[in-house]
């Protein structure tokens, strides 16, 4: 098969889709991967080591679409990108596709076979592609979370961690999933106070047996979120449906009502975000105050730390390429019910439920399109 990697152009985004390491791996069970020049110069992967790994580099992204039957991203394709998607090709990436009308719209336009790394799951129901990003995002929360509570950034000017004799920050997270319980490492190493609100007992109990006292857990309802969010320096929100638009459970009340110079990081922005004021931001400009509540909303935030998490991601992925490249599409998704999950558009369908939902689309049933 032809593997085509493009360099990404959303805004500040260095990951890329294959590592070098990982272009060996397809070129020696016999298949060709082009890759964009310099697609993966900005975290260290020179064209020079793709075209050792068995590459050919192109001169543009263009070139990469034209040559290639699978695509193999990071973030969902720009507009530029998706007006070179034909009915032969393959897309495997993140597609967020709930909260993005235009782009599900120009997907079932294309025709092309759209697989999301976000809804692939594994024999225990997980989600294995979302993991390390969620790992990586739930991590860089607190972090970027710590530094927009420092006073010249608009933050209440708070050290989360506190010093002796002065109490530390109160950090709440939203969700006890893979982003909070990365999160909530990443506080409690740091000295906050932390409360986690999660509706399943079995992740509060978890977390409770991990961190003791340490951990304050609450069963999530209206009034326990509402108090805990009203109280907070820091609120990390990292709730997850997967497929679907991220619930709003942070209302705008909740927000008008936490301490001036607050912060809030929504981790959940991907997919539309989990309060009524978020909106999706970039690196470039990465927060913006409601009601002297700051927020930060980035929608690619692996992406400041591109190389440890483009190794990352290569680590999870790869094993799915290879299936698709060495067997075709439609008979990877026939053999492995977890990639199946995967697809979410196909020959002008939408095969996922909650994108069709959302987007207004006809579901149609992938057992039904690839005749298993």
């Amino acid at each position: 098969m032809k593997i085509g990697v493009p360099k990404e152009i959303k805004n500040h985004e260095y990951r890329v889709g294959m590592t070098p390491a990982a272009v060996q791996e397809l070129c020696n069970h016999g298949h060709q991967v082009f890759v964009e020049t310099s697609a993966g110069s900005a975290i260290g992967f020179a064209d020079d080591h793709y075209t050792a790994a068995g590459a050919t580099i192109v001169s543009d992204g263009e070139s990469v679409f034209e040559a290639a039957e699978m695509i193999v991203k990071v973030k969902e394709p720009q507009a530029s990108e998706r007006s070179l998607l034909k009915p032969g090709h393959t897309l495997f990436t993140y597609l967020h596709l709930a909260p993005d009308q235009a782009q599900t719209d120009d997907l079932v336009a294309s025709g092309a076979t759209c697989i999301a790394y976000e809804t692939v799951t594994d024999q225990h129901s997980r989600l294995p592609l979302l993991a390390p990003m969620s790992e990586v995002a739930g991590r860089m929360s607190i972090q970027a979370g710590a530094h927009c509570l420092e006073k010249y950034l608009g933050g209440r000017g708070v050290l989360l961690g506190g010093v002796p004799g002065v109490s530390p920050a109160k950090v709440t997270i939203v969700g006890g999933g893979v982003v909070g319980q990365n999160a909530l490492a990443m506080a409690i190493g740091l000295g906050a106070q932390v409360t986690v609100l999660d509706r399943n007992m079995d992740v509060l109990r978890h977390l409770d047996h991990l961190y003791g006292n340490r951990v304050s857990t609450l069963f999530s309802t209206s009034a326990t979120l509402e108090e805990a969010v009203c109280e907070s320096d820091l609120v990390i929100g990292g709730v997850l449906i997967p497929g679907a638009s991220a619930p709003k459970l942070i209302s705008r009340e909740m927000i008008r009502r936490m301490p001036e110079g607050s912060v809030i990081v929504d981790v959940a922005i991907d997919q539309g975000g989990c309060a009524e004021t978020s909106k999706a931001t970039t690196h470039d400009a990465p927060t913006y105050v409601v009601d002297g509540v700051v927020h930060y909303c980035v929608a690619n935030m692996p992406g400041a730390v591109a190389r440890t998490s483009t190794m990352a991601l290569n680590n999870v992925t790869l094993p799915f390429i290879l299936a698709l490249a060495d067997k075709g599409a439609v008979q990877a998704l026939k053999d492995d019910p977890h990639l199946l999950a995967g697809l979410n558009v196909m020959g002008g369908k939408v095969t996922y439920k909650e994108v069709a939902q959302a987007t207004g689309h006809e579901y149609s049933d992938p057992h039904t399109l690839i005749g298993t």
